[in-house]
């Protein structure tokens, strides 16, 4: 499984890449040794837009300015695969795995309109955030064609 920490100019891709269902971590810390030892640690790809490669450690510069170009970047230059199936199954604010909870114990947590027309949903244990899955998943499936993730890498 691939894991990633990105670094504190990316965060926006970083929520990208947890939305794609990978663990990707939110480093904004200046000390590079800790950001060096927390990757080697964890076995963690470092994601940045500023640096050059270290020693012994697998780091990705990204070099687009556009949110949607550097998607596009890491996906390329690592050759990842993106799973249909993996996406949505993170917290895209803790980047903790997502867990089915039963409808009926999330009624008093989503709008009465996404209660009334949804019948799976999934809550992450640590920021007790409930997900759906609404209009944004077919959004996020446009989103990655328009950026040039073939279909065909979409299991």
């Amino acid at each position: 499984m691939v894991k990633f920490i990105f670094t504190k100019e990316i965060g926006r891709l970083c929520r990208w890449f947890r939305i794609l269902g990978f663990d990707a971590v939110y480093f904004n810390e200046e000390n590079k040794g800790t950001l060096i030892i927390r990757s080697l640690r964890e076995n963690r790809i470092v994601v940045t837009r500023r640096g050059k490669p270290i020693d012994n450690l697998k780091v990705v510069i990204v070099e687009n300015n556009e949110i949607k170009k550097q998607v596009k970047e890491v996906i390329e230059k690592l050759n990842l695969k993106i799973e249909g199936k993996k996406m949505f199954t993170r917290c895209i604010i803790c980047n903790e795995p997502l867990f089915p909870i039963e409808k009926r114990e999330i009624k008093e947590l989503v709008p009465q309109y996404v209660y009334q027309t949804q019948n799976l949903f999934h809550k992450c244990n640590i920021c007790k955030r409930v997900y759906w899955q609404g209009t944004h998943w077919g959004n996020m499936q446009r989103y990655l064609e328009s950026i040039g993730v073939s279909p065909q890498r979409i299991i």
